[in-house]
């Protein structure tokens, strides 16, 4: 019996101790002309050299913040690595700050205007020259069934965005109180302020945010008959827009939108969850935890 105890204990205290690692990298992109900063979490035991045939979690910030805002989850994923819940997994967390950290991983047609610069090819610097990256230096598993695509707010749109519209890369995505309005952004959003969805000297263009908004990519995404696997998640208290008549723009009203679109399309499995809080990560971090299982559970470990 005391063997047993002790034994249960050395168990509990190993699974306590097992914490991954952090680590700050950059990588020069070709599209860019410039270096992307990423942070990489690696899984307890495991180190730059140790990650052949490990999954991959590619996590976007949201607007204003940065690549070190998802250190807020490595607890999460070292708690679920220990208990079996999920494999162990790498995570690259990509700094955004185009646009004034407000490009919303589009690839901008903005010609700059006073203060703003230009726009940024985000899309493609990431979905090429950012994912050959990783695949080349760290071995992780290639085949999209091992990439996940994850996101909290502006990174919930780029989530959403990079799944539908390069799902030979990507077979889940994780989205956590999206930044996605249908069919255009309501008065005074940050998608209109930065040019992400600009033309020339115009910060916003109708047509552009159209073009790129997830029901555009539905039909595309279909006919190549590949599976996804969604989870969407959102607080119940999400910042009420001041218009009644702009109602429908709240971001939970937009993620319950959302999720009845594409549990309609062919191809995709979503599930969505409505948690007590904010726009913060009182929800973001029991969604992501709760979410990486569900997409794991789905794609097979």
């Amino acid at each position: 019996m005391k063997r047993a105890v002790a034994a249960f204990f050395s168990l509990a205290l190993a699974s306590v101790a097992a914490e991954g690692t952090m680590l700050a990298r950059k990588v020069f992109s070709a599209t860019l002309g410039q270096e992307i900063a990423y942070q990489l979490y690696l899984p307890p035991g495991a180190d730059e050299t140790k990650t052949t045939g490990l999954p991959a979690i590619y996590l976007l910030h949201g607007r204003g913040g940065g690549m070190k805002d998802w250190a807020a989850i490595q607890p999460e994923l070292d708690r679920l690595i220990a208990s079996g819940k999920i494999p162990p997994l790498v995570a690259i967390m990509p700094d955004a700050p185009a646009s004034r950290r407000a490009g919303y991983y589009v690839d901008s047609q903005f010609g700059g205007s006073g203060e703003l610069p230009e726009g940024e090819k985000i899309e493609t610097a990431f979905t090429t020259d950012f994912v050959t990256h990783v695949d080349a230096t760290y071995r992780t598993r290639t085949d999209r069934g091992g990439r996940i695509v994850a996101g909290f707010s502006m990174g919930g749109y780029g989530a959403i965005r990079f799944a539908l519209a390069h799902p030979e890369l990507f077979g889940a995505a994780i989205v956590l109180s999206p930044a996605v309005y249908v069919p255009l952004p309501p008065r005074g959003s940050s998608t209109r302020e930065f040019g992400a969805f600009g033309r020339g000297e115009k910060l916003f263009d109708d047509a552009i945010y159209a073009a790129k908004n997830y029901p555009a990519l539905i039909p595309a995404f279909e006919a190549r008959g590949l599976p996804l696997v969604m989870f969407i998640a959102v607080g119940d208290d999400e910042q009420a827009l001041a218009d009644p008549r702009e109602a429908a723009h709240d971001l939970d009203y937009e993620a319950h939108t959302l999720y009845n679109r594409v549990r309609r399309v062919k191809g995709i499995t979503a599930q969505l969850r409505v948690l007590d809080g904010g726009h913060n990560w009182d929800v973001w971090r029991p969604a992501f935890a709760e979410g990486i299982q569900a997409v794991f559970a789905q794609l097979g470990k």
